[in-house]
C-alpha cells in the first residue's frame, strides 16, 4: 500500500461523512468505454459526431439515427460493477459514505449495493413515453429494434440527460447538500470537464478533498490527497 492510499485508508477510518463524486473512470475497469480519452467514444469516427447525436435536437430530428448510436454504443448490458463500485457500497453500509454523486449512466452503483446514488445525467435503466409518460425498463429499450415507442404510439426517450438539456432540479439539490455537508470528498474517475456537474465541487466545505484520477484534473492543485492510480486498484485496498 503506497503513502497516499495509506493516508486515504487514514481517512475512511477517522470521518464517517464521506461522500464519492465519480465519473466515466469509474466505469471503464467495468468495460464501459469513457468519452474523452484516446480510445474512448469522441475519439472514434460516425456519419455524425458524438456530440451531435447525443443532443435533443438530433433526439427529435432523427430518432433512427439516435438509436442506432444508442443500442451500439450507449447500451452495455454485460458489465458489472467492480472493485470501486463494491467498495463504496461497502463504506455506505458501514456508515461511512453518505452519498454517491455520479456522471454516469450505467446503474453499476445501484448494482453494487449503494442506495443513496445521486445520478447527475439519468439513467439507461430508466425510459419514458414522450406522449403518455409510462415507464419502460433496460430490457424493453435492449430488445427493440428501431425507435421503440410506446403502446399509445409514442417515442420512447431514455431518462438520460442529453446536450442542450438541463439537469434534473431535485438531484441536483440532493447532490448539493451532500457535498456541503461532507467532511471528505473523494473525487474519482473524472476529469471534471464537464458542466454544470465539475461545477458542484466548489459547495465542499469539509476537512479533506481527496483526487483519485489517472489523468490531471483542474482540482489537483487544491487536493489535499492526490492518488494518480486507477480507481478500482486505490478502492480495493481500503479496509471499512
Amino acid at each position: 500500500m503506497s503513502k497516499e492510499v495509506e493516508k486515504l485508508q487514514e481517512l475512511v477510518d477517522t470521518h464517517d461523512n464521506i461522500v464519492f463524486f465519480g465519473g466515466a473512470g469509474v466505469s471503464t475497469e467495468s468495460g464501459i468505454p469513457d468519452f474523452r480519452s484516446q480510445d474512448g467514444l469522441y475519439n472514434q469516427q460516425y456519419d455524425y459526431p458524438p456530440e451531435t447525436i447525443l443532443s435533443h435536437t438530433f433526439f427529435m430530428k432523427k430518432p433512427e439515427e439516435f438509436y442506432r448510436f444508442y443500442h451500439n454504443k450507449m447500451l452495455c448490458p454485460d458489465a458489472r460493477p467492480n472493485a470501486a463500485h463494491l467498495k463504496l457500497a461497502e463504506m455506505e453500509a458501514a456508515g461511512k459514505l453518505k452519498a454517491v454523486i455520479t456522471q454516469n449512466i450505467d446503474n453499476l452503483h445501484q448494482m453494487a449495493g449503494s442506495k443513496n446514488v445521486f445520478e447527475l445525467h439519468g439513467s439507461v435503466y430508466r425510459n419514458y413515453c414522450m406522449r403518455c409518460g409510462k415507464f419502460y425498463d433496460f430490457q424493453h429499450i435492449l430488445h427493440s429494434e428501431g425507435v421503440p415507442r410506446c403502446e399509445c404510439g409514442g417515442i420512447i426517450k431514455p431518462d438520460v440527460v442529453l446536450y442542450e438539456e438541463g439537469l434534473d432540479h431535485e438531484t441536483i439539490n440532493g447532490a448539493v447538500e451532500a457535498i456541503s455537508k461532507a467532511q471528505v470528498l473523494i473525487i474519482g474517475g473524472t476529469s471534471l470537464a464537464v458542466y454544470p456537474a465539475a461545477g458542484l465541487i466548489d459547495y465542499f466545505r469539509g476537512d479533506s478533498l481527496v483526487v483519485i484520477n489517472m489523468a490531471p484534473t483542474p482540482r489537483d492543485r487544491s487536493a489535499d490527497l492526490l492518488i494518480k492510480e486507477p480507481i478500482g486498484k486505490v478502492m480495493s485496498q481500503i479496509h471499512v
